[in-house]
């Protein structure tokens, strides 16, 4: 399966896209990125799962050292951030995409700047904050067509992560540069926070 893939003015036939995860966000988006006609490489810590996910979706397995693409996709926990980039390339000129949420569980309290650490030990790539606010379920079932707010500094990486947005199923709005990130991060934050205390996030949002 194979399609043309508009980025700015350009139009492209299908991206290469890695991804440094094997859980459920990676597998939602990793499907819907196929299924979209992009060519994928998948690394994870564990090769096993690694190769599990990229038969499940038709990629290749590799080494994290060996992701490479025009976007790459960490689907990792907050935990997980720094163990993975220290196994990861440089990612040199790559759209970096971040969903990371960097929160104490249950609580939703945020610990850190995700983007701010992660655009710190990988200065060669490009670091896009989005896809942390839904859970991989939106990706897979598609329940409604949701934005996804995303920021970085870097136009081009922008576009591309907005077409990857758009790809899986979700309308992005791009809301400022990468300085931004910590307060998307914080409304992940609430939307957790309120989730565990038996609250429906959209209830506390009025409508404008």
């Amino acid at each position: 399966m194979h399609r043309q893939v508009r980025i700015g003015t350009a139009t492209v036939s299908g991206m290469q896209i890695g991804i440094l995860g094997t859980g459920t966000l990676a597998t939602a988006l990793a499907t819907a990125w196929s299924e979209a006609g992009h060519q994928l490489v998948i690394g994870g810590r564990d090769h096993a799962k690694a190769q599990a996910l990229a038969a499940a979706v038709g990629a290749r397995a590799v080494p994290p050292r060996e992701v490479d693409g025009d976007a790459v996709l960490l689907a990792v926990a907050w935990a997980g951030v720094e163990p993975m980039l220290d196994a990861a390339g440089e990612l040199d000129g790559v759209a970096l995409i971040d969903p990371v949420n960097p929160v104490e569980h249950g609580v939703g309290v945020v610990l850190a700047s995700a983007a701010e650490r992660i655009a710190a030990l990988k200065p060669r790539a490009h670091v896009v904050k989005a896809f942390h606010l839904y859970p991989a379920s939106q990706w897979t079932e598609r329940p409604e067509r949701v934005v996804v707010p995303i920021c970085g500094d870097d136009g081009g990486a922008l576009e591309r992560v907005g077409a990857l947005v758009r790809d899986a199923g979700g309308d992005p709005v791009t809301v400022g540069g990468l300085r931004r990130a910590r307060q998307l991060e914080e409304a992940a934050g609430l939307v957790i926070a309120l989730a565990f205390a038996g609250a429906n996030p959209r209830s506390a949002v009025p409508s404008v």
